[in-house]
């Protein structure tokens, strides 16, 4: 079977998708292979910083600007699991990383670093995140439920939250007001 890869590819949910967890999401796929799909929702800030998370593992952090930063919604799998989307990838004990260089780390030693300033730049905390069975994301696709983009360093690190679907959106030549529930097949 040829498995179409959408590692470090962005979904943009269609406004078709009924599922409240992905109503306008974006979601950057961190994985994917024949076994499925593994992502992060990059576009939903919690009402939760990451002075608070690092308060709960006992790592106060060094500033309050790294207090002070979002933490997402990762997605609805296992939320009270936590994840760190950043670049450059680093040298952490669980890393994932991505043909363009952006990794998903799912240890804890690279929270104790970001806690005192050493840790990645470029990062972002997710609770939880998106999975597909095996196959699944491809039908997903096939059936109009997400639009699909090549991953973007700049789009996931440098802009705010609230401007990441639209910058995707226009990157891929679409206009999000002109986006309809429903797709036809020629």
């Amino acid at each position: 079977m040829n498995v179409t890869r959408f590692t470090d590819h962005f979904l943009i949910a269609m406004p078709g998708l009924e599922d409240p967890h992905f109503a306008q999401a974006l979601v950057y796929i961190c994985a994917h292979n024949e076994q499925g799909a593994l992502g992060l929702v990059v576009n939903r800030p919690l009402e939760l910083t990451l002075g608070e998370v690092l308060a709960q593992l006992e790592m106060p952090p060094a500033s309050d600007e790294i207090a002070a930063r979002s933490v997402f919604y990762g997605g609805p799998v296992e939320m009270a699991r936590g994840f760190v989307l950043h670049h450059p990838a680093g040298a952490w004990e669980s890393t994932f990383v991505t043909p363009s260089g952006v990794a998903l780390t799912s240890s804890r030693d690279i929270l104790r670093a970001i806690a005192v300033g050493n840790g990645p730049q470029r990062h972002l905390m997710a609770l939880g995140y998106a999975g597909w069975a095996a196959g699944q994301l491809e039908d997903e696709v096939a059936a109009n439920v997400w639009l699909c983009g090549e991953g973007d360093v700049r789009i996931l690190f440098d802009l705010p939250p609230e401007a990441r679907l639209r910058a995707v959106a226009e990157k891929m030549g679409v206009d999000l007001s002109r986006l309809s529930s429903q797709a036809g097949h020629a």
